[in-house]
């Protein structure tokens, strides 16, 4: 079959915002085609001509996709055998590159989960047999695309390849964190999935490091200050409702009974988060002021979406700071995603660069 299309796995409820983003992307790099989705079934598929798909996976940063969560141009829906499902796959292997390894996936749904038992138990006589067949190679290798089979269920697979340096680094884009027991709120595991997704390991130690200055926004009750501690560094909580926790007791936490929208620091910090539930484009503001006059070097922030017409809401509020990083002539590095833990929001990382 043909690698026609690029399927696209998302949050459920979020089909419309990840096609309405790979069809704007594709439009600006002269890729036309369409979308077929279903509500709530968690994935996307854009159809377009194959080699401008295939341009589209290899040169397009995947990193600058919001909405999706892992991407692989692949074939159409292709109806397997239940008895052999092995050789069905191995048949409709036309038009795929060598290998270096292979992921079984499915949705991130709850028809979609009753899958985990299936992937599990197909990959191993699975890999075995595209090693025999010369379709994977005999040891794992990153360097090489990686083949993706999604079940849709029981009989039914997207078969295709991504090329892993610019796909997600977790076979089905989400990175699974165990909530901490003493953090104060479980909204922790946002900021600890944004430091994964944003900052490089390599460059934890230096700019995750012990003794910078942070300031948290909407604080109450800690959840996001709490990962500023385990790194060791000096916060401001700003929040006019309580801090849970041991927080107070390290030391490293000062408490500020003031609103987030009309604090300002006394000195330049390092890091700035928020996470304040007021509308994206108020919130957006107030962050760009932020940069603007220079209170802090890197910022990660929550935009929370409206009920419609979110992926239209998020260009606007980026494109308003970007408006006025410009106007203000500093250069700001500002990337967004809609990470495993969000729900109805998404979340941003900026970075001045001086």
């Amino acid at each position: 079959m043909a690698l026609n299309q690029i399927t696209l796995l998302c949050r459920q409820g979020f089909e419309a915002e990840t096609a309405a983003e790979i069809q704007d992307i594709a439009s600006q790099a002269g890729c036309f085609g369409y979308c077929k989705t279903q509500a709530d079934q968690g994935w996307v598929a854009f159809i377009a001509d194959d080699l401008m798909l295939k341009q589209m996976i290899q040169d397009y940063p995947f990193r600058r996709l919001i909405f999706t969560r892992q991407w692989f141009i692949s074939t159409d829906v292709i109806e397997l055998d239940g008895a052999d499902r092995v050789s069905g796959v191995l048949q409709n292997l036309d038009g795929i590159p060598l290998c270096g390894e292979v992921e079984l996936i499915h949705a991130d749904t709850n028809e979609g989960k009753e899958l985990s038992r299936l992937c599990k138990k197909l990959t191993a006589p699975l890999a075995a047999t595209l090693r025999k067949a010369n379709k994977l190679t005999a040891k794992r290798n990153n360097k090489l695309p990686r083949l993706m089979l999604m079940f849709i269920d029981g009989k039914r697979v997207v078969v295709g390849y991504h090329i892993p340096n610019n796909a997600a680094p977790w076979a089905d884009g989400i990175l699974h964190l165990k909530s901490p027991k003493d953090a104060p709120s479980r909204s922790t595991l946002k900021l600890e999935e944004a430091w994964h997704w944003f900052i490089p390991k390599k460059e934890w130690d230096t700019r995750l490091a012990s003794g910078m200055t942070a300031v948290d926004l909407g604080a109450a009750p800690g959840g996001w200050t709490w990962q500023l501690v385990q790194r060791h560094m000096m916060v401001d909580a700003v929040d006019n409702g309580p801090m849970k926790g041991d927080l107070m007791e390290s030391g490293q936490v000062t408490h500020l009974m003031e609103d987030g929208f009309k604090y300002s620091p006394s000195k330049k910090k390092h890091w700035m988060v928020c996470d304040m539930a007021e509308s994206p484009m108020k919130v957006a503001d107030r962050m760009a002021d932020w940069f603007v006059r220079d209170w802090c070097s890197e910022a990660v922030f929550n935009l929370k979406l409206p009920m419609k017409k979110r992926y239209q809401e998020v260009q606007e509020c980026l494109q308003k700071m970007r408006e006025r990083f410009e106007q203000a002539e500093i250069d700001v590095e500002l990337t967004a995603k809609h990470l495993y833990h969000d729900r109805e929001e998404i979340t941003v990382h900026g970075r001045r660069i001086y």
